[in-house]
């Protein structure tokens, strides 16, 4: 069941490299701020995707979640992106959270999202994440 949203994030895609030529596959790394449960947050993700015949890219990747006063949830993920007609590549999967932290991020504890994230053509990224129930 789809429970509330827990986390929004905006940032930019800060590199990208070709890790193979057939398929191809690329790997992005974002770097992103917004909040967690009204938590101020900085992440940091990076992701590997392949692009199949007909466009449509799968993904797979990790992220780190960090609170100014040094909380720190970890993630790993999958999912799978489309592009619309307007050049946005929309992504739709899920995200798996872990964390030791018992202070501001501790709810993320084995916690499964899902997630729905946008990437323009200019590299700007934007992410909702909902707590999987």
């Amino acid at each position: 069941m789809l429970g509330e949203l827990i986390g929004e994030m905006q940032g930019r895609v800060s590199s990208q490299r070709v890790i193979d030529v057939k398929g191809p596959t690329m790997e992005s790394s974002v770097m992103a701020r917004g909040s967690f449960k009204g938590v101020q947050v900085t992440e940091t993700l990076t992701y590997v995707a392949n692009t199949s015949s007909k466009g449509v890219l799968h993904g797979v990747g990790n992220g780190i979640i960090t609170t100014e006063d040094g909380d720190v949830a970890t993630y790993s993920g999958e999912g799978i992106g489309t592009f619309d007609a307007s050049g946005v590549l929309n992504w739709r999967g899920a995200i798996f959270f872990e964390t030791s932290s018992e202070g501001k991020l501790g709810f993320l504890n084995n916690i499964v999202g899902v997630f729905e994230a946008q990437v323009d053509a200019q590299g700007n990224f934007t992410d909702k994440t909902w707590e999987w129930k």
